[in-house]
């Protein structure tokens, strides 16, 4: 009985021991992945751009990102979705950074992806544009067809029911121009307070090194006033011993003279 309980226990041990190991060996895995290089970048945005339209339609997009790690797979980049979301969003953060940069040279040096995501963002815009004037249309022939089923509507009535359709076109699309100007003065904001930040950090950067700057001046004076009252001092001292030496002399000197 005793020898049983002894073989359940080192069972035990050795089984926790492979869990400990394989958790080890699955951390030791995660810290040695790999950084992204430019042409997995490269191939990462092709496909995100594809399946934009996708992710613009829906917000459940856990889908979308997996079948984007599949198609990484199948190029030999080894990626997990929630990976490749992460890598999504810190380019777009890296993107929008950019924008402010005047000259179209310095964003691609500052950020060499920019002109994929500013080819991504503008391909969108068009899009909206796009499903914006046929929704339009769409809005257009559904009331033309009201209107033909209709039957004994006065022409007052058919003119007030177009106007109508066309003030609600136009309160559509003035929402959607708000949204979207809220939207680029809420990141403009943000930019503006990231530049604010740097700004100020640059700022206390350059105090710091003036008062270290000061401080290093201070002692270099300090220094040499030290190393000139030395020099005094020492020149005192040799003044003295010379006058003593020559007072010694003349005193030899009349002492032999007077023998």
């Amino acid at each position: 009985m005793e020898g049983l309980h002894h073989h359940q226990y080192y069972h035990r041990q050795h089984h926790q021991q492979q869990h400990q190991q394989q958790a080890m060996n699955v951390s030791v895995d995660v810290d040695r992945l790999p950084q992204w290089s430019i042409q997995e970048t490269k191939e990462f945005l092709m496909i995100r751009a594809e399946l934009d339209p996708n992710f613009m339609e829906t917000k459940r997009n856990k889908q979308l990102w997996e079948f984007i790690s599949t198609r990484l797979k199948e190029k030999g980049y080894n990626r997990s979705a929630e990976q490749c979301k992460c890598k999504w969003k810190n380019l777009v953060t890296r993107y929008k950074g950019c924008e402010m940069v005047e000259e179209e040279a310095k964003r691609q040096q500052q950020f060499p992806f920019y002109n994929d995501l500013q080819a991504i963002f503008s391909a969108r815009k068009q899009t909206t544009s796009k499903k914006l004037c046929s929704d339009k249309e769409e809005d257009k022939g559904r009331y033309r067809g009201k209107e033909k089923g209709k039957k004994g509507v006065s022409i007052s009535g058919s003119t007030s029911e177009s106007i109508n359709d066309g003030n609600d076109i136009k309160e559509i699309l003035k929402c959607f121009m708000r949204q979207q100007m809220e939207m680029e003065i809420q990141w403009r904001e943000a930019l503006e307070e990231r530049e604010n930040e740097r700004r100020l950090k640059e700022m206390e950067w350059r105090r710091t090194m003036e008062a270290l700057e000061n401080e290093r001046v201070m002692m270099d004076i300090r220094w040499r006033e030290k190393e000139e009252q030395r020099r005094i001092r020492e020149e005192a001292r040799s003044e003295r011993i010379d006058a003593l030496v020559t007072t010694l002399l003349n005193k030899l000197t009349r002492d032999d003279h007077k023998k």
